[in-house]
Parts: C-alpha cells; structure tokens; sequence
C-alpha cells in the first residue's frame, strides 16, 4: 500500500499556533560536533510531559542528534525511562514542540517552522494514541449498520438483518430487540448512564422508530428477545437517523422524505398521540403497544436528511445530501444556520473546543471541521484527507478537545488530533466498508462494517 498523506490541511486557529523565535539567518541552524570525528549534527534539548509516574524522564538537557524521527524520540525516552527502571516496558510515544505535533525528522521541523536551534528546544512527549488491544470481533447475522458507545455497560447496535441488539462486552449480546420490518439504520441510548431501566430508540428503513426498555442487571444465560413499548410513525420514507435531546424528554428524526420529526419520549406528555394496539401471537392477545406521531416536523432540506444530533436542549444540527448542514431552533421549528459543504453529507457531530466544532464526513475521502464561532466565513478551519473512500462516520471524544474519529467505505477507522494532518492510528479491523463507530468507556473504539462484524479496540490512551 503507498504511504498515504493528507491532501490539504486549513491552519491551525491562531490560539494553536506555535510560537515560533525568530533569529537571524544563519548559513546552518544546527550545530557541528566540535571534536570533528562525527558530521551527525546535535541539539539540545529537554524531555517535558504532564505523564505521572513512572513515565517521567529526568528533566536535565540532553544533546541528541537532529535527524531523529518520532520514533527514534520514542526509543530514547523508552530507554531513559528504562535506566531509571529496568521493568519498564517499552511503548511508543508522541511528540510536540510549541504544540504541534512532530511528523518528521527534527531537522526537518525546526526549518519548516524557522525555530532555532541556539536555544535548547522543549519536546513534550505523550503516549501515542492507538490501541493496544483489539477484542475478538462479535458476530451478528448481518452487516452492522449503527452502534451507540454512549453507555459504559454496553454497546447498542443495529443490522441490516431488522435487529436492535445489546452488548455486554465482546462477543456477549444480552438482548435482542425485534419488531422492525427492514434493516435498523440509526440507534440511541437516551439515558445511557441512568437506573437500570434503560430506554433506547431504534431507526429503520421501516419508516418507523421504536422504543425500547431494558433491564441491564438481568441475569440472562442466552439473549433476551425485547419487544418496542411504543411505535413511532409518521415518516414517508427511509428514517435515516436518530437522536435523542439531552435531557432524554424528546428524540428527533431524519428521513429520506427530506424532514426531520420531533417526538415525545414521556407518554403522559402526549396521550393524545397514542393509540393502544393488541396482537394476536398463537392464538393469544398480547399486552398492548403504543404508537406515537411527531409533534413537531421541521422542513427545510431538499433531499435526504442523513445525520441528526441533539447536542443542546434548544438546538438540533442536521447534515444532508444537499450538501447543507442545519442548525434548528426547537422552539421556534425555525432553521437559524446553514453552512454549504459542497458534498451530499452521510455523518455529522458536534465537540471539540467548547463543544462548539462541528465535523462532518460524506460523499468524498474528506473530514471537513467547522468553527461557527467564526462570523463571516464559510470555510472549513480543518480538513483531514487520508481516507480513500466516502466517510460514514465522525465522532468527538466526549472528555477532549482535540480527538476525534472517522469510518469509511475503505475499511478503516482512523483516529485525529487537531494539532497535526495525519491520523494519530489506523484501525483496520475489517475486511468491508465500516458503516458506524463510536468511542466506549472513553479509551475503546467500537466499530461495525459489511463485513458483519462488531470490533473493538482498547486500552487507548488520551490525555
């Protein structure tokens, strides 16, 4: 495979710029050995980090040779942390000077960024961001279309084959939700870490939602099959995702139909939308089975709304294959913002600094970020382009500022740090397009493809 690299890269915002120390221009920036016997050119400099114990070097300045890579950084700090303890295990770490991320050789860093060498030059080092551990991948019966990470107990997914199904760590599903008619498309835990009554919502191609409750203490010693309390209906066509507001009172819904439905999760909220069904199963009436009809319908996109996010109480954002992303004032059922992308949208989240950065992936191999903040202009403030194929998923790491994650058609889940072009790690965990991810328990990335597998990968440091 060639080594890939990112197409185009938008500046860093200023408050992440490096400060860089301008000195006169000199014939060479680095210095000599002064005993003659080597031509290797050396610098000094100091090894920081906010690591705790045992991952602290000693802070005394060290002269090392310019044309190190990250990964011969990596083998000296390795081997300075090992003569301070010789049961250290070797690992690999990153690397910032002014923070920014070292993607070359030294050398080659210093005169890209006119940082002098007189000085003695500050390198942070931190664990590198990649797994450490991939689980064996779970097995459901049919491509993996949705996954949720929302809940530190388990995993919700969706699949191709109708099903809603409840992980309780790899390879252990503990329920199964059944009723849709067509392939689950979106899922969402509404409140993920609540009492042991969970509610969870599912999407489909049905042209319905369900609603769902389990019980995650139940002791089962095979899946438990879960049938929806209530059916949502309403939608024309394929609902394509779903999302439920902050406060787990309402979800909201996009379509194929080019609408996006607001909906009441509370039934004593909305008697008035529900109707009681019974069916007859072996010759038998079972309980009852509510449905429910949207309250509110928000019209604006003029093709598939493919992404629906809820990140505050008043604010729903939308992306679409009309190339716009949406921001909705609830209240008013009035659309406030448009940003123009260009490209049909298939995914869209909303993190970062001040959860303010919106991320988008679609019908090309580019995750574009947004800065709303920034008035008068349309422009991305980043854009990251290793992928190869069209971008299904984006996700915000909930505890950071600067991470987050994108899947693609091309088989890979790639991890991002704002302060560099190229992916901190690549997960290439499956052998088709990965349709979904999301982060779990905060250092595990859980991913589902075409290939019907359910991935997980662990242990994966972020500071």
């Amino acid at each position: 495979m060639p080594k890939e690299r990112p197409r185009s890269l938008t500046p860093l915002p200023r408050r992440h710029l490096p400060v860089l120390h301008s000195q006169p221009q000199k014939k060479t920036m680095m210095n000599e050995e002064d005993n003659g016997e080597s031509s290797t050119r050396r610098i000094q400099v100091r090894f920081v980090t906010s690591l705790p114990e045992p991952f602290k070097v000693p802070s005394s300045a060290i002269a090392i040779p310019v044309d190190l890579t990250r990964f011969g950084l990596s083998s000296l700090v390795n081997a300075l942390l090992q003569s301070k303890d010789e049961d250290h295990k070797s690992e690999p770490f990153d690397f910032l000077i002014d923070g920014e991320f070292v993607r070359m050789s030294l050398e080659d860093f210093l005169l890209a960024k006119g940082i002098s060498a007189e000085r003695i030059l500050e390198i942070e080092y931190i664990r590198s961001v990649a797994p450490r551990k991939e689980e064996d991948p779970s097995l459901p019966d049919d491509g993996v279309s949705a996954v949720d990470g929302s809940s530190s107990r388990f995993i919700l997914t969706g699949c191709y084959d109708g099903f809603g199904r409840v992980w309780e760590g790899a390879g252990l599903c503990t329920h199964i939700l059944e009723g849709h008619s067509d392939g689950v498309t979106s899922v969402s835990v509404i409140n993920p870490e609540g009492v042991e009554t969970v509610t969870l919502a599912t999407a489909s191609k049905d042209r319905t939602l369900r609603l769902w409750k389990i019980n995650t203490e139940e002791a089962t010693n095979h899946p438990a099959r879960v049938r929806a309390y209530k059916i949502l209906r309403g939608h024309k066509s394929s609902v394509q995702s779903v999302a439920a507001q902050t406060n787990g009172e309402m979800i909201c819904s996009g379509s194929w139909d080019c609408t996006i439905n607001l909906w009441q999760i509370n039934d004593t909220n909305a008697e008035n939308d529900l109707v009681s069904k019974k069916r007859k199963v072996d010759g038998r009436v079972e309980d009852s089975q509510l449905e429910g009809e949207a309250f509110t319908t928000l019209v604006g996109h003029t093709q598939c709304v493919s992404s629906v996010i809820w990140p505050q109480r008043e604010s729903i954002y939308s992306a679409s294959w009309d190339h716009s992303i949406r921001k909705w004032d609830v209240e008013k059922g009035k659309n406030v913002t448009d940003i123009f992308c260009g490209k049909a949208l298939n995914c869209l989240d909303i993190g970062g600094e001040s959860s303010a950065l919106i991320a988008v992936g679609g019908s090309d191999p580019v995750v574009r970020i947004w800065d709303p903040r920034k008035p008068g202009t349309s422009a991305p403030v980043f854009q990251f382009a290793s992928h190869t194929s069209w971008v299904t998923t984006v996700k915000w790491h909930d505890k950071s500022l600067f991470h987050l994650l994108s899947a693609s058609y091309d088989g890979k889940v790639m991890l991002w740090d704002l302060r560099t072009a190229w992916p901190l790690s690549t997960i290439e965990s499956h052998s088709d397009k990965v349709l979904c991810a999301d982060w779990w328990k905060s250092d595990s990335v859980i991913s589902g493809g075409a290939d019907s597998k359910l991935c997980i990968s662990s242990q994966i440091p972020l500071q």
